[in-house]
């Protein structure tokens, strides 16, 4: 009898569980059909895809359709002067927090530190795609700029990496954007029931940024842009770090340090690091967000559109979805970044095994 009550405890809590994780998908935007239909809770691996990435097929359809968007390419002006306001903003707010008690220094960190951090984070990103002036060299001159209130150089050794990732996406070899076998290993794999991996997937989040930091050079050392460039931006970097130090106290560091921390921890616009590409419904590899979020992060949230056209800066990719919406409005789309990060913890048949795997040709 104790044997059978159980059973039936059971099934019953698996009920409301798949009630309550279905109810959370449409809330998000989401179908029925989770990512525990495509990779079983039993198997937790990869996803495994013999296809090549969708992205390149797809822009050679749009524009055999639509040959106009070829007239958004470019690069956008404002993007150097945004940045300047944004890091600006930065050393003002690093300044004014030194005599704040730690309630409203860190509601001032948390709100206004990590949104603008964030914000030069993409700022970056769309630096590297040469998106925000004419030149190479002008491009990386700005991202120096706007890698300074991160306190960490890092905006050289980006490219690379990130370029491979739109080359390569879904390479097992050489898209350092997947997580590692080792990560799905400790956060899901070894994992003791659903309390325990709900608990390591929480606490993998308030930390990731030294996952997407430390990953691509501990996985592809061989990347890392060792150069004049690099030096560049290590040289202005801590110049700009110990003059900070020197004016304003060691303390005015804290603000910054704690600005980039949380910006890549659990906030609401780092929920872009999961929504792009985590599978979330059937075996679809990339989604977009159009969301009000987008106007303090460049427009990230058009992920399918700049994976599409990673030439189109930041500001044009919403004419992509206007001029093309055939190809893009039937797409699964993410709903909310800050649910994206609440499914990623709760929702158990998600994890770092949510990626799409493929192992591409390699180049000659």
């Amino acid at each position: 009898k104790l044997e059978l009550l159980s059973l039936i405890c059971s099934l019953r809590c698996s009920a409301v569980w798949a009630r309550w994780t279905s109810g959370c998908r449409t809330a998000m935007g989401g179908t029925d059909k989770s990512a525990a239909d495509v990779v079983p809770l039993a198997s937790r691996d990869f996803i495994r895809s013999e296809d090549p990435e969708p992205h390149a097929a797809r822009k050679q359809q749009i524009l055999k359709k639509h040959p106009e968007i070829t007239k958004l390419m470019g690069f956008e002006w404002r993007t150097k002067y945004i940045v300047a306001a944004t890091v600006a903003l930065q050393v003002f707010m690093a300044w004014l927090t030194l005599e704040w008690g730690w309630t409203a220094y860190l509601i001032a960190v948390y709100f206004v530190g990590a949104t603008a951090n964030h914000s030069l984070f993409l700022a970056i990103h769309e630096l590297s795609h040469n998106l925000g002036a004419k030149t190479p060299a002008e491009n990386k001159l700005i991202s120096v700029v706007a890698n300074l209130p991160i306190c960490i150089a890092y905006c050289i050794t980006f490219k690379p990496y990130h370029m491979d990732h739109h080359r390569y996406q879904g390479d097992v070899h050489r898209d350092t954007d997947i997580p590692t076998f080792l990560e799905g290993k400790l956060i899901t794999h070894s994992s003791f029931g659903y309390v325990d991996h709900t608990l390591r997937k929480a606490i993998f989040m308030f930390g990731q940024i030294f996952a997407y930091a430390l990953r691509p050079c501990l996985t592809k050392p061989d990347l890392v842009p060792f150069g004049s460039w690099l030096a560049l931006n290590w040289a202005v970097q801590l110049t700009f770090d110990g003059l900070m130090a020197y004016f304003f106290g060691p303390k005015v560091l804290l603000y910054l340090l704690f600005s980039t921390f949380f910006a890549g921890s659990i906030h609401p616009t780092a929920g872009h690091f999961l929504a792009e590409h985590y599978v979330m419904e059937g075996v679809t590899e990339t989604y977009s967000y159009y969301g009000p979020l987008n106007m303090l992060a460049y427009n990230v949230g058009y992920h399918n559109e700049h994976h599409d056209f990673p030439n189109i800066a930041w500001s044009n990719l919403p004419k992509v979805r206007e001029i093309a919406p055939e190809f893009y409005n039937d797409l699964p789309q993410c709903k909310s970044w800050v649910g994206v990060i609440y499914r990623y913890i709760f929702d158990d048949s998600i994890s770092p095994f949510s990626r799409v795997q493929r192992q591409m040709k390699k180049a000659d």
